[in-house]
C-alpha cells in the first residue's frame, strides 16, 4: 500500500487494566442502543455472518453482535478493554479478541482465505481514513463496511459530483458510498465535540472504470485537486508539473471543458483524464 494513497503512527504506549476513555486513543464509547441498532441494521446481518469489529470498546456492537452471527473478530488497540472484553460479555465461543492497531493489522492471519467477511467498525476520527484505506486497498477486502466517522469524513466520502473531493473519487472508485444516519455527540460516553454519522461502503467486486494503473489514475486525481478552488486545467498542470497549454490539451483530449472546476468530475471522467494524460503527455510522466 502506497503511502501516497489517496486516503491520506505512531505506537501507543499499553494502557493500564483499568483505565477510563483515553484521549490519545480518541475514544468516545457508543451509548446508544438506537444508532447500536441502525448500524447493525445497516450492516445486513445474517446467521452466516464473519464480521470484523474494529474498536469494539465496552462492547454496546460487540454484544448484540455475537448473538447474530456466525464469529465475530474484534480488534481492540486498547490493550486493557481487548482483555476485559470477552468477560465483560461471559466468554462468548464465536468472539475472537485480539489486541492490535486496525491500520497495520494482517487480516489474513485471522481471516481464512477466500472467505467472505463484513467490518463494523466505530472509528476513531485520527486514525478512520487510513483504516478504510487499508479495507478498501489491500486483501483481503471485506465485502461490505458499516463505519462510524466524523460526519464532514462521511459527507466527503458519499458527495456527488459538483462537491467532491479526493476522499470522494478514492471512496466511490472501490465501493458504493451510502449515509446511514447522523450521530449527535450525546450518543457517546464521553461525547466528542462534533457530530458522527454512519457510512455504509458496499465493496465493488470490480472499479466502475477501467484504467491500466490504479496508481496512475490516482496520481492524475490528486494533481487535478491540487489547486481545488482553480479551473481544473490550472490545478491539473499545477499538480503534474507541466504548462497550462499541456494541461488544456490534456482536457481537449479528454473532452473535458478546461474551464471546471475539479470537484465537478465525475469518475468517468477522472478515467478519461488520466487515458488522456497517458495518451498526449511525454513518457516518464508519471514520474516512473
Amino acid at each position: 500500500m502506497s503511502s501516497k494513497s489517496p486516503f491520506a503512527a505512531p505506537g501507543f504506549a499499553a494502557p493500564t487494566r483499568n483505565s477510563g476513555p483515553r484521549k490519545s486513543l480518541g475514544q468516545h464509547f457508543l451509548a446508544d442502543s438506537r444508532t447500536a441498532g441502525r448500524i447493525l441494521d445497516a450492516a445486513d446481518l445474517s446467521p452466516t455472518d464473519l464480521i470484523v469489529e474494529i474498536g469494539p470498546g465496552r462492547g454496546v456492537l460487540t454484544k448484540r453482535l455475537v448473538g447474530q452471527v456466525r464469529r465475530v473478530v474484534a480488534v481492540e488497540l486498547d490493550g486493557a478493554l481487548a482483555a476485559a472484553l470477552p468477560e465483560r460479555l461471559e466468554d462468548p465461543a464465536n468472539l475472537t479478541c485480539v489486541e492490535a492497531d486496525a491500520r497495520d493489522v494482517d487480516l489474513a492471519e485471522l481471516i481464512a482465505p477466500d472467505t467472505s467477511y463484513k467490518v463494523v467498525a466505530n472509528l476513531p476520527y485520527y486514525a478512520a481514513n487510513p483504516i478504510v484505506r487499508r479495507l478498501l486497498e489491500s486483501p483481503p477486502k471485506p465485502e461490505l463496511l458499516v463505519v462510524m466517522v466524523q460526519q464532514e469524513v462521511a459527507k466527503n466520502m458519499v458527495a456527488k459530483p459538483g462537491d467532491m473531493g479526493i476522499l470522494s473519487v478514492a471512496t466511490q472508485f472501490y465501493a458504493k458510498a451510502k449515509m446511514v444516519c447522523s450521530v449527535p455527540p450525546k450518543s457517546f460516553r464521553p461525547p466528542p465535540k462534533v457530530t458522527s454519522a454512519v457510512v455504509r461502503l458496499e465493496v465493488l467486486p470490480r472499479p466502475p472504470v477501467e484504467v491500466d494503473s490504479e496508481a496512475g489514475f490516482f496520481q492524475v486525481v490528486r494533481a487535478g485537486f491540487a489547486a481545488p478552488r482553480k479551473q481544473i486545467r490550472n490545478s491539473l498542470s499545477h499538480g503534474l508539473h507541466i504548462g497550462p497549454s499541456e494541461g488544456g490539451h490534456v482536457l481537449e483530449q479528454a473532452g473535458i471543458d478546461a474551464t471546471r472546476r475539479p470537484q465537478t468530475l465525475d469518475i468517468e471522467e477522472w478515467a478519461s483524464v488520466y487515458r488522456a494524460c497517458s495518451k498526449v503527455l511525454p513518457t516518464g510522466w508519471r514520474g516512473e
